[in-house]
């Protein structure tokens, strides 16, 4: 038996909100993070990831308020991301209710830190993200979220980062992300093929037909969405109901 594929709803939270963009610009206001996740929770996702995007000193305080409501709401696993440098960050977020925190800029700039989390708190509490954009057939890594470009090459760094203990890899793709015309398929594909944890798509979602090919052409484990859900554009039920009858193995 398979193992279930995961639909993941993801906030991303500005001063309090959740906010959506396309191409990682053009931000509008998609309402309550801790009502949102509530509401996502009762429909069925699987899992929730939140991540604070103006992770500032200001940011970090609200942030961490909002984390201990939504674990105060919620039933099923959250992963929290955003200005996460230090143990002592995990350990806050964790300590708010947190089950997992994903990093990103940071774990390029010292990948120690991915060693370091999955040492004190567990491999399945690190999920590292990766922003990455492709220019002429090669996938390069971005820094503070798709701003400033690397020249580390997703294969590369996903491959490292689990070597050093990351639990999963959110891949992100910038070409894809809230343009709704699918997930990078072949770039999943690749990643599934090389690396032994799993692999959470995302950017790129705007029709049920997307996630399943982001399972069957990806090889994704999970797929995760911001716009489609927060809109009301795919109902969760609904897409997990077409999954299953397109013989996805899927929690109902």
């Amino acid at each position: 038996m398979a193992l279930a594929k995961r639909i993941i709803p993801c906030l991303d939270v500005k001063d309090g909100q959740t906010v959506k963009g396309t191409n990682f610009v053009n931000l509008r206001h998609a309402g309550d993070p801790v009502e949102l996740g509530k509401a996502y929770s009762l429909q069925g996702a699987d899992e929730l990831v939140y991540l604070d995007i103006t992770a500032s000193h200001e940011g970090r305080k609200t942030f961490t308020d909002m984390v201990q409501r939504v674990a105060a709401e919620i039933s099923i696993p959250f992963t929290v991301g955003g200005g996460i440098n230090e143990l002592s960050d995990v350990e806050r977020l964790l300590n708010a209710g947190a089950d997992k925190v994903s990093i990103n800029s940071a774990a390029i700039r010292r990948p120690e830190l991915i060693d370091e989390i999955a040492r004190h708190f567990g491999s399945q509490v690190c999920v590292v993200a990766i922003d990455a954009k492709e220019t002429n057939g090669e996938w390069l890594c971005y820094l503070n979220g798709g701003r400033v470009p690397t020249e580390r090459s997703l294969f590369d760094w996903a491959h490292e980062a689990a070597e050093r203990g990351a639990g999963e890899i959110l891949f992100t793709s910038m070409n894809h992300d809230g343009v709704k015309t699918g997930y990078a398929n072949e770039a999943l594909a690749r990643l599934a093929d090389i690396l032994t944890i799993p692999v959470i798509a995302s950017g790129g979602a705007g029709a049920k037909e997307h996630f399943r090919d982001a399972f069957t052409l990806g090889k994704s484990d999970a797929a995760l969405a911001a716009s489609v859900f927060h809109f009301g554009e795919i109902p969760i039920p609904e897409l997990k109901q077409y999954l299953s009858r397109e013989g996805i193995s899927i929690r109902l």
